[in-house]
């Protein structure tokens, strides 16, 4: 029983030593990801898209193209940088082109939303399994002790349920960022499809022009 015990001790140690680090990496993983959707969800951002939608709405690429080089490097420009240079060279499954591009931008930015996910999820369970543990050595002093140990064990338990209130405590605010952060991936993402249905929109309404062009100079 002895073994047990120990086991039972250093068991209830290494539960709230995960806890720390879980913690520990739940907040750099929710910084590293806050940093990056804030690079690609702002008013400038905003305006970029605005601004690229009424070029495209115009049939302009060249300037489309241009705008895209001014406002750095983001989830939005890189799409439209990579859809406008097919779309211009004529690509044929410009359409499956975007799409593929944008399960690539949907991979980068769901980069670490798992490890979120994963500690939301299971933290509560390490926490309880802490609690169980610390409850198992509180019975066995009670046990040892009889009711003189009333007050030791007692203490145990409340040293007990500590591991529960703290696997919570991770959890929560854990769960919630990771929701926060995966309805930015859908938002983003929905933005990209309209960008990629405008850039097929203007491609389309070029065609004809061309076609056009072609018959007058053969008449």
């Amino acid at each position: 029983m002895s073994d047990i015990l120990i086991f039972v001790s250093y068991g209830e140690t290494f539960v709230f030593i995960v806890l720390i680090c879980a913690s520990i990496l739940a907040l750099a993983v929710g910084m590293e990801r806050t940093i990056i959707f804030k690079r690609n969800s702002n008013k400038k951002i905003s305006r970029f898209a605005k601004e690229l939608i009424m070029l495209l709405r115009k049939r302009d690429l060249k300037a489309a193209a241009g705008l895209v080089k001014e406002f750095g490097d983001n989830v939005y420009t890189r799409f439209a940088q990579f859809s406008i240079e097919h779309a211009m060279d004529n690509a044929h499954g410009l359409q499956d082109l975007m799409a593929g591009k944008i399960i690539e931008e949907k991979i980068v930015l769901e980069n670490r939303l798992t490890i979120l996910n994963t500690l939301g999820n299971n933290a509560p369970f390490i926490g309880l399994l802490g609690t169980v543990l610390g409850v198992i050595k509180a019975f066995h002093g009670l046990g040892t002790l009889g009711s003189t140990g009333a007050e030791v064990v007692m203490r145990s338990i409340s040293k007990a349920l500590l591991a529960t209130a703290a696997g919570l405590f991770i959890a929560i605010p854990v769960v919630m960022a990771n929701n926060y952060f995966s309805k930015k991936v859908k938002i983003i993402i929905q933005q990209l499809e309209i960008l990629s249905r405008e850039i097929s929109a203007s491609l389309h309404a070029r065609k004809p022009d061309t076609t056009e062009k072609q018959k007058s100079k053969k008449r």
